[in-house]
């Protein structure tokens, strides 16, 4: 069994911390060093994707010493404990089992008297079965008539992962025949967000599929009963046209009121539920059962590389490994993940939640406080939009943030205009080039405003084109990215309990059960 020690308990950690500013991003980056750089700090991923991580303040010595760290934090271990049903979420007493959803690594898992991979297997199973059903006209709506859309009522993780894969998928699905049904989402208790959705779309001819675990997520139910009633003022029934997907014990399983449910469990997070039905369903009826084992196959070969002891050949601890030295010898505070992908412009916002909500935590999995930062805010958006919008701060502000590039060389569409010279794909690869360059690099002027200071560390993730093997390799590797940080900071990275007061207040407003501040700002709203 690994042991379990705080980040600065590590005498490899304290090694570690000799290296704080010994490599100068600038001069790394500059002429033939630079070039020597970039082909030799590259790690291969899965499904033709390689992780750069050039423009960072590492050199073999620091490199020396994330190996130490990674070895002495016992980080393989751990992650084999997690995917042989060790309890890591020690705030439940929980499995942690998404990459179970995905591809057996270990040992059979049996909890609750059940083969969890034959559990995950046998929804993924209904779920193509009664899409292609679907697809095919076999289930119909009341008239007899085909479906052509389906709408996600979820929130957080039942709201943010597969609504980032659908829309990094859908150009790719039309351009390659696998588009199936136009999805939307509804997730803000905002009615205006239902309401924008249910007037684009047609409602006769929609499937509408609830998401909820426990079948009592408020915002959810709410949702779910604006939709029942704008179904029934169509003078249609809504059993007709709802889905449900949650656990076997909650009060949407086993209900009359939905066409079909499909099942998750406590093993699997929401942030972490994209491999599962969570993400199943949604995805199976929009590009088709195959489209989503693609996914789930490109995420089981990037979990097998986070298997692999040698940090140099598993990119998910490497960048981990990273990640927390400048957390917590270089003390950058913010990560921006930035994809040179229109497909990708919600990944970020998915990331931000994975990310956050796992390992935003100042106590450690005893529930004891730690001396020591942890989880980085994280933000992001697609380029070149972003160079037009924080850029300036990222490149001459006063705080350096470390930054994570994603980057295809073909787009996903096969066609493209010539302007220029150039293609608009070529304009975007040349864009992310000469950002990764211009942060590391800058550019002297005497002229202060346009001085450009650089040593602006930088990565990147490169890939041939995204397809769904390479973003269900993508979306693995910053699941393990996370994994890895919240093993290094000793958390526990699966529960969520920072979530829980402000629902608790909100009960409290809705009851009128207030006083003090809560009561005079309700008072604002007219609650």
């Amino acid at each position: 069994m690994a042991e379990w020690k705080n980040l600065d308990t590590l005498k490899s950690f304290q090694a570690l911390t000799r290296f704080k500013d010994s490599v100068s991003v600038k001069e790394v980056m500059t002429g033939d060093q630079g070039a020597r750089r970039v082909a030799e700090y590259s790690v291969p991923m899965s499904n033709g994707l390689a992780y750069n991580f050039a423009p960072k303040q590492v050199d073999d010595q620091v490199l020396s010493a994330l190996k130490d760290l990674a070895r002495e934090a016992e980080l393989t271990d751990k992650f084999a404990e997690l995917y042989n049903g060790a309890v890591i979420n020690t705030g439940e007493k929980r499995l942690v089992l998404h990459h179970l959803a995905r591809g057996q690594m270990g040992k059979d898992v049996i909890a609750d008297g059940v083969n969890k991979r034959d559990f995950y297997v046998g929804e993924q199973k209904k779920i193509a079965d009664f899409a292609n059903k679907v697809h095919a006209g076999e289930i119909t709506n009341g008239a007899g008539e085909k479906f052509t859309t389906v709408v996600q009522i979820g929130i957080g993780g039942s709201d943010l992962g597969p609504r980032a894969l659908y829309i990094a998928l859908e150009n790719w699905a039309k351009t390659n025949g696998a588009f199936k049904m136009e999805a939307r989402f509804i997730s803000n208790v905002d009615p205006d967000d239902a309401a924008a959705v249910l007037a684009s779309i047609d409602v006769a001819h929609s499937l509408f599929i609830v998401v909820s675990k426990s079948g009592t997520t408020l915002e959810t139910l709410t949702n779910e009963q604006f939709v029942k009633d704008a179904i029934i003022k169509e003078g249609l029934d809504p059993a007709n046209h709802m889905l449900a997907v949650t656990s076997e014990t909650s009060p949407l399983a086993g209900n009359s009121g939905y066409l079909a449910a499909f099942f998750m469990d406590d093993y699997i997070g929401g942030r972490y539920s994209s491999s599962s039905a969570v993400g199943g369903a949604v995805l199976s009826l929009a590009f088709g059962p195959d489209v989503f084992e693609q996914i789930l196959a490109g995420a089981a070969e990037a979990d097998k590389l986070a298997a692999n002891e040698d940090i140099m050949k598993n990119p998910a601890m490497l960048d981990a490994l990273i990640g927390v030295y400048e957390r917590n010898v270089l003390g950058y505070e913010s990560t921006a993940v930035l994809p040179y992908s229109q497909a990708l412009s919600r990944f970020p916002a998915h990331l931000q939640q994975a990310d956050m909500e796992s390992n935003g935590k100042s106590v450690n999995r005893f529930g004891e406080p730690v001396a020591y930062q942890t989880g980085p805010v994280l933000f992001g958006e697609p380029g070149t939009n972003g160079q037009h919008s924080f850029y300036q701060l990222l490149h001459q502000g006063t705080v350096i943030v470390p930054l994570q590039f994603i980057g295809f060389k073909d787009s996903q569409i096969g066609t493209d205009v010539i302007i220029e010279g150039s293609t608009s794909q070529k304009k975007l690869c040349a864009n992310v080039v000469a950002q990764i360059v211009a942060f590391a690099c800058g550019k002297e002027d005497t002229d202060k405003n346009k001085h450009f200071e650089g040593g602006r560390p930088s990565s990147i993730i490169v890939g041939e084109k995204l397809t769904p093997a390479s973003l269900g390799a993508l979306l693995a590797h910053y699941e393990n990215k996370i994994m890895f940080q919240g093993f290094l900071w000793n958390l526990n990275s699966f529960d969520q309990e920072g979530v829980q007061l402000g629902k608790l207040l909100a009960k409290r407003v809705l009851a009128h059960e207030t006083d003090g501040a809560l009561k005079a700002l309700s008072d604002l709203f007219e609650i």
